[in-house]
């Protein structure tokens, strides 16, 4: 299936919950009891499409003011989750060095990589940019897959699901939707709206909570990747 094509069904599945005003609340979200972390490789668009983002955050924000919006910090791509969050993880629980040893072997020969940000899709839960990148993340996803698989370190990859998409999450749900009209003609302005195109010249490795907070006080690494000429 195309990228173009999951998002859209994506979009599609999702849409007809949200009519149904069959939203799903995130119960963890705003709890000091939530302990699920993990270690993840991730890309960040530029500024340029955080601040288009944020204009859409914002307006979307006039209209359900009560729901979480990601801090611009915090607006990501999952490259590939190393270790997918759970209750008890703990970052004393692995030696970093050799998990950044991997990634380092991962991306040789990796140059940097256009994501293109266009549209938005939805889950039940949330709402996401939909990203547009080329080969070159697969090649570093199936890296990472290949040389974490011929050792020995804890590692979930795959587990919940194979990823393919380079989306970003940036609502979730955490409150009922009070206008659920306003709302959805709102978001429904959005669907194929342009946020900008990214070249990912740089990768972070992060510890991280459940919804990617603070990153940048959880940063382990910094991968610099060499432009593509």
């Amino acid at each position: 299936m195309q990228l173009k094509e999951h998002y859209t069904n994506m979009w599609n599945e999702a849409f007809h919950h949200f009519e149904r005003n069959m939203f799903e609340y995130d119960t963890l979200i705003d709890s000091v009891k939530d302990y699920r972390f993990g270690v993840t490789l991730i890309a960040k668009p530029s500024i340029e499409t955080q601040l288009e983002i944020t204009k859409m955050l914002n307006d979307l924000r006039q209209t359900e003011p009560d729901q979480y919006y990601y801090p611009l910090d915090d607006v990501h791509v999952t490259i590939l989750s190393i270790i997918s969050c759970y209750d008890g993880f703990k970052l004393s629980n692995i030696n970093t060095d050799a998990y950044i040893d991997v990634i380092r072997k991962s991306l040789k020969n990796i140059h940097s990589f256009p994501i293109m940000f266009e549209g938005i899709t939805a889950s039940p839960a949330c709402i996401m940019i939909q990203g547009y990148a080329g080969d070159e993340i697969e090649k570093i996803r199936n890296n990472l897959r290949d040389n974490f698989k011929n050792c020995n370190l804890e590692t979930s990859i795959d587990k919940r699901y194979q990823i393919h998409t380079a989306h970003s999450t940036v609502v979730r749900f955490r409150h009922p939707i009070k206008n659920s009209n306003a709302f959805l003609e709102k978001i429904k302005q959005y669907r194929h709206h342009y946020f900008g195109t990214t070249e990912v010249q740089e990768l972070e490795f992060v510890f991280n909570d459940w919804y990617q907070r603070h990153l940048d006080e959880h940063i382990l690494a910094r991968f610099k990747l060499p432009l593509y000429y």
